[in-house]
């Protein structure tokens, strides 16, 4: 447990050194912010959409920028990189689960961000548009959510990365990745605004779990308890999963062809 709080603690530091990149992708993330303020804002300026009035639809968007940047819903290419090049067969003689190490990295990864990429587009949204505040007891509850989103997220990069084993080159999968979790998460639109009958599959896939699922926790809408079994169910399902196509790739893992 030590090393994997040293690893955490190594991927906090390793993120706060890059302070240029991260002031650049905040501003880009505020820039973006206020474009999708002024697509959204005008579709329920006229009356609220799924219970979404301006203050609510300020609050997600401004929680959507910050958020995307805490739980990566893009994914990364990290361990492909290092499977593609051959690299991996170091990380998996050392004395560790190579899955819960990635895991403590990500961890202080998501720690910085939540510092330098979440906390200032909401003070930005606060500050300059209606926002809604949640009462104070749901903050913990949306603390566990934003925890769970990560494992979540971590979980689906993870089984991403690792189809490298087989394919070698993933960028396909990726790039297939990417639009599911722009459209599916949540990020988009609110998955509110999809039509009834959507919101069944939407819900039950795990990408909802990374973005609209603490979203909705901050905005009260509803019970939160569901909202955190559901989490918390990916959050088993992926990490397990990946934990067994790690177990199957590294049965025979080939470098440089040999």
């Amino acid at each position: 447990m030590r090393a994997y709080a040293r690893l955490a603690l190594a991927g906090f530091r390793r993120y706060s050194t890059y302070r240029q990149a991260m002031v650049a992708g905040m501003a880009t993330n505020v820039a973006f912010g206020l474009l999708r303020m002024a697509v959204l804002v005008a579709a329920v300026s006229q009356g609220s959409i799924a219970g979404y009035d301006v203050a609510a639809t300020a609050t997600y968007v401004w929680l959507g920028q910050g958020l995307m940047a805490v739980v990566v819903l893009w994914g990364d290419k990290q361990l492909a990189d290092r499977i593609r090049s051959g690299d991996v067969v170091v990380d998996l003689y050392r004395p560790w689960h190579l899955q819960s190490a990635l895991l403590a990295e990500d961890v202080g990864r998501a720690g910085y961000a939540l510092l330098v990429r979440l906390a200032p587009p909401i003070a930005f949204g606060a500050l300059f548009f209606p926002f809604r505040w949640p009462e104070l007891a749901t903050l913990p509850l949306f603390a566990v959510s934003v925890v769970l989103a990560v494992a979540v997220s971590f979980g689906m990069r993870f089984l991403l990365n690792a189809t490298t084993f087989w394919l070698l080159d993933n960028r396909g999968v990726q790039a297939l990745y990417t639009g599911f979790a722009w459209l599916l998460s949540g990020l988009a639109v609110p998955l509110a605004f999809f039509p009834s009958w959507a919101l069944p599959f939407l819900w039950s896939t795990p990408f909802a779990a990374m973005l609209q699922a603490p979203i909705d926790v901050f905005l009260e809408r509803g019970s939160p308890w569901p909202l955190l079994a559901g989490q918390a169910f990916w959050a088993v399902v992926v990490l397990g999963a990946g934990h067994l196509v790690l177990q199957r790739a590294v049965r025979k893992v080939v470098v440089q062809g040999g």
